[in-house]
């Protein structure tokens, strides 16, 4: 049965923690590991700014970046590791869900994303750069 793009993200935030934008900030002051990973185009960064310190690779790209069995070119080497603390963000949650679960899917044990995505990390004044 055919799924719609709002099923798909509810289901995916059925299976994945989603965080606050302080919440997000309080890890990955605790973390130095953690890492925030922005799911949006490029193209869609400067309506928000991204996250200080956050890693931009677009939805479609992230599962080929976090590979470990294609060429190391094609890989991200900063998610190889699958214990590392994953945080996923989008514009306004729904890709950030997706991308979390799917991070969970290859084997991430740390991952969950951003409720309301840069949009309310913006909303609470919150660094970009």
């Amino acid at each position: 049965m055919a799924k719609s793009f709002m099923q798909m993200a509810k289901e995916a935030m059925a299976q994945v923690e989603g965080i606050s934008a302080e919440e997000v900030q309080q890890r990955l002051k605790q973390d130095p590991n953690a890492l925030l990973v922005d799911l949006r185009d490029a193209a869609e960064i400067p309506s928000t700014g991204l996250a200080t310190g956050g890693l931009n690779i677009s939805l479609g790209m992230l599962p080929v970046r976090a590979d470990l069995e294609l060429p190391e070119e094609k890989r991200d080497a900063r998610l190889q590791d699958r214990s590392r603390q994953i945080i996923t963000t989008c514009q306004v949650g729904p890709n950030g869900a997706i991308g979390a679960k799917l991070l969970k899917d290859m084997g991430f044990t740390s991952v969950c994303y951003l409720e309301g995505g840069m949009e309310a990390w913006k909303a609470a004044g919150l660094p970009t750069e």
